[in-house]
């Protein structure tokens, strides 16, 4: 299943997406399930498609997105998790994952603007894959971790470079309003399948600028969230953006920054398609 939150006559709400069209479950599951993460809380995924048949259907392209999980309790980030973009940034090897965390308002949606704050103009791009948590857990074992997962998104972790380099702390950079781009769905795993051969590619403008198997990453998404679970609980709804590529514009000569009228897309296989514009804050 492939699902998706988004505004509707200035509200928000959530349902399928099927083929080329929306089926607005918000509007008949809304009283008992009132977003997508309660849907995830409650594990109440079977009958969606039953009561999609009953649902408003809208055309995708009419369509507000929101990211995919507008409240999530938590946004943890996995820095350095590709060896290209390791040694593009001449960091050290490590034995654990680099953790660092987004605010739920920093998000923004499928088809939205990623603003470009008036205080930098140092805008980069970091095409990855979004792992939303389903079943809570602390001290989740790696050979159980991909049982606590409700699915998989894309996600385009926006960075302020020279906000982020102020300290050796990366918050500041990385949450910024509307810099985080989460969409335009969440797929569950089912049709998901294996994770390593999945191909992530960050284009800008049409030019591929990152490109990697899932594959690729120092640590797999199992470890991701056995070491996330140790630390802090993980709770339904919960997203873990798992890592970029090597390639980003910062450590391109001369760097490459995203401006305005850009377009930037992270396309995972079997995943989907996220597209954003860039905009001035």
């Amino acid at each position: 299943m492939k699902l998706a939150t988004v505004r509707i006559a200035g509200a928000p709400s959530w349902g399928l997406v099927i083929g080329d069209t929306f089926r607005d479950l918000g509007a008949v599951l809304g009283d008992r399930l009132p977003d997508l993460k309660s849907v995830i809380a409650q594990d109440a995924f079977d009958g969606l498609p039953a009561h999609a048949e009953a649902a408003p259907a809208l055309p995708l392209d009419a369509l507000e997105w929101l990211p995919v999980i507008p409240n999530p309790d938590k946004i943890l980030c996995v820095g350095l998790n590709y060896e290209t973009h390791r040694k593009e940034t001449g960091r050290a090897e490590v034995g654990h994952p680099t953790i660092f965390a987004r605010y739920a308002n920093s998000q923004t949606g499928h088809r939205q603007p990623i603003l470009r704050p008036k205080v930098s103009a140092d805008l980069d791009y970091e095409g990855e894959l979004a792992v939303i948590i389903g079943r809570p857990g602390r001290y989740i074992a790696r050979a159980d971790a991909l049982g606590h997962v409700a699915g998989y998104a894309c996600y385009n972790d926006g960075s302020v470079r020279d906000w982020q380099r102020h300290t050796h702390q990366f918050t500041p950079g990385k949450n910024f309003p509307c810099t985080g781009a989460f969409g335009p769905w969440m797929v569950t795993p089912d049709e998901v399948g294996e994770l390593a051969p999945l191909l992530l590619q960050t284009r800008l403008n049409g030019v591929v600028v990152q490109e990697a198997r899932i594959a690729d990453m120092i640590f797999d998404v199992p470890r991701q969230i056995e070491y996330c679970s140790a630390f802090t609980r993980l709770e339904p709804g919960d997203v873990i953006a798992s890592g970029t590529p090597g390639g980003v514009g910062a450590k391109r000569q001369p760097p490459l920054w995203m401006k305005p009228g850009d377009t930037v897309e992270v396309e995972i296989d079997r995943v989907g398609l996220l597209v954003n514009i860039i905009a001035d804050e």
